[in-house]
């Protein structure tokens, strides 16, 4: 039956195969005998499968992926060899008989709960155990052309859905109301639904739709912009706040494609952009078209921060540059991948040495305190002679006449907004 169904590329066993190669070379030069992965993420890089499972992986062996459910979608979806379990001691038991559980073991640390992490070691019965994340965050940062063929897919949909802005920014609109029908837009051409980072409380909405005062709140996301959000049990996202002619309309849009995702803003404007926006446009623009070609395998992201920031500083913008007061954030940039958050950061101390195959987000934003936000978000690839774009959609301003009245956007039916969420604080 699942074979008639229009499924995503599934991971060649090829794929699998260099990426636990790897692993296994980085785990025997740090000493680590045997690494137990249980992250969903990491568990679908290495077997290509989300299912409920744990994968032992040996520096000196085959590793054994211990499927619990469902055993069926895993025999198709992984083209790893399935050894099919009913309760986590029958793990210890075939581990054993293997002669696996010797020397350093190692867990994901940086994401598994304390609770877990003790349950396993008895489950084992091994108390010597390391972490195997940065190893990991070490082998997902270079990208295969397979991985970079599923994050340009996911390109495409934010491609599509930036198209679709323009016939949806209206006068009058609540923020809330663009946002629901950029998701629907998404999901009718693939989007996955869900976007996923790494990390204890790392949580992430899909689509961010913001403009004016709502833009510049802060927040406890460590984002430029947040977004004020539907309640404080978020503390981010698109908010009641509605659309005003001449602020900028921040629209932050994450893709998602068979596992991978992307992660691009563009700016609408209703009318006229009002001046006080004008030069930090200008400025976040001219930066990514000139990192393009500077940023190359290489290149030290420490450099490419100090370029862009030299930049901000002689428009004087620094004071607003990627957030304002205790919103500023000290990252240009990120890594991305399965995970929003993946390796390299572009900061002014993180150094690392660019190289072919990395793909990374570079965000020029200002946030100018009680008017609005603006900036632009870019995803590159890495290659040797400069960066390659992802999403094809023009990085200028967009601007929706003011003379097309709100009905020719599409329009939900009517919302009660009139509510604590909605915004006290308006332009």
């Amino acid at each position: 039956m699942v074979k008639s169904l229009d499924v995503c590329d599934f991971t060649p066993r090829e794929e699998l195969e260099k990426r636990l190669n790897a692993l296994r070379s980085r785990m025997a030069n740090q000493g680590i005998s045997f690494a137990v992965i249980l992250q969903n993420v990491d568990l679908f890089y290495f077997t290509g499968t989300v299912q409920k499972g744990v994968l032992v992986v040996p520096a000196d062996g085959s590793p054994v992926f211990f499927v619990k459910k469902s055993i069926s979608r895993a025999l198709y979806e992984s083209p790893l060899e399935i050894t099919p379990i009913r309760k986590p001691k029958d793990i210890r038991d075939v581990l054993r008989e293997k002669n696996m559980l010797k020397g350093t073991g190692a867990m994901e640390l940086d994401v598994v709960p304390v609770l877990l992490f003790e349950q396993w070691k008895s489950i084992l019965g091994y108390e010597q155990m390391a972490d195997i994340s940065p190893l990991v965050k070490q082998v997902r940062v270079i990208k295969s052309e397979f991985e970079i063929k599923q994050i340009l897919k996911s390109g495409e949909i934010v491609s599509h859905v930036f198209r679709k802005a323009k016939d949806l920014v209206r006068e009058g609109r609540p923020e809330v109301e663009i946002e629901a029908d950029l998701v629907a837009e998404g999901r009718r051409i693939g989007h996955q639904g869900l976007i996923r980072m790494r990390g204890f409380n790392q949580e992430m909405i899909c689509c961010l739709v913001t403009q004016g005062y709502s833009s510049t709140v802060a927040s406890w996301v460590d984002v430029p912009i947040a977004g004020f959000g539907l309640s404080p049990a978020i503390g981010q996202g698109s908010s009641a706040n509605t659309v005003k002619r001449g602020i900028p309309v921040i629209i932050d849009y994450g893709g998602g494609y068979n596992g991978y995702v992307t992660d691009e803003t563009r700016v609408y404007v209703v009318g006229e952009m009002k001046g006080t926006f004008r030069n930090a446009y200008e400025v976040a623009r001219d930066v990514l078209h000139d990192i393009k070609d500077f940023a190359k395998e290489g290149v030290d992201v420490v450099e490419v921060y100090a370029r862009i920031f030299d930049r901000v500083k002689k428009a004087g913008l620094e004071e607003y540059f990627m957030g304002h007061g205790e919103g500023q954030v000290a990252f240009i940039g990120h890594g991305f991948g399965l995970e929003l958050n993946e390796l390299p950061v572009i900061t002014a101390s993180h150094k690392t040495v660019l190289k072919e195959g990395m793909v990374m987000a570079i965000e020029p934003k200002f946030i100018i305190p009680n008017e609005g936000a603006i900036g632009i978000e870019a995803d590159f690839v890495v290659r040797k002679d400069g960066l390659q774009r992802i999403v094809g959609t023009p990085l200028d301003l967009v601007t929706i006449p003011d003379a097309i009245p709100r009905s020719k956007g599409r329009v939900s039916a009517p919302v009660d907004l009139n509510r604590r969420t909605s915004l006290k604080y308006q332009n």
